[in-house]
């Protein structure tokens, strides 16, 4: 007759303590990568939003106020001039948000050789910081 044999208390948690180390060691380095993947992934969308403004601009002669924002790229202007001469909308789904789940900042206070100002504020959705918590766009010059 034979028996059967299980796993006794010390080999689990031996395994276990196994296991947490290759964790303690793994596991920073894959956070890291996903932060930095989100530091691109908002690099990335800052850019598209930046091309669909320029082209709004093309079209009505100008950037957005403040007051429309960003809505103006997938909004009809109230303004019945500017209306007119709108042809969105300029992007194909809603505006996004930021990776960290944040609107987009924009305004029309120019940011280095860029008329207007858009940018994320990043991880921690305070202004400035270090690494994934720095801002990440056009940010304005003078804060």
């Amino acid at each position: 007759m034979q028996t059967e044999r299980g796993f006794t208390l010390l080999e689990m948690i031996v395994v276990l303590v196994i296991i947490g180390l290759i964790m303690g060691l793994v596991g920073p380095r894959l956070f890291s990568q996903a932060d930095r993947a989100k530091v691109q992934t908002a690099e990335t969308q800052v850019r598209m939003l930046r091309g669909a403004l320029e082209t709004m601009r093309l079209d009505t002669g100008r950037y957005p106020d403040e007051d429309a924002g960003l809505s103006a790229l997938v909004e009809a202007p109230a303004d019945a001039a500017m209306a007119r001469r709108w042809r969105g909308p300029y992007l194909d789904e809603a505006v996004p948000d930021d990776p960290w789940g944040n609107p987009y900042r924009y305004s029309a206070r120019a940011s280095g050789m860029h008329p207007f100002s858009l940018y994320s504020l990043g991880a921690d959705g305070r202004e400035g910081g270090e690494g994934s918590d720095a801002d990440v766009g056009y940010v304005p010059g003078n804060r």
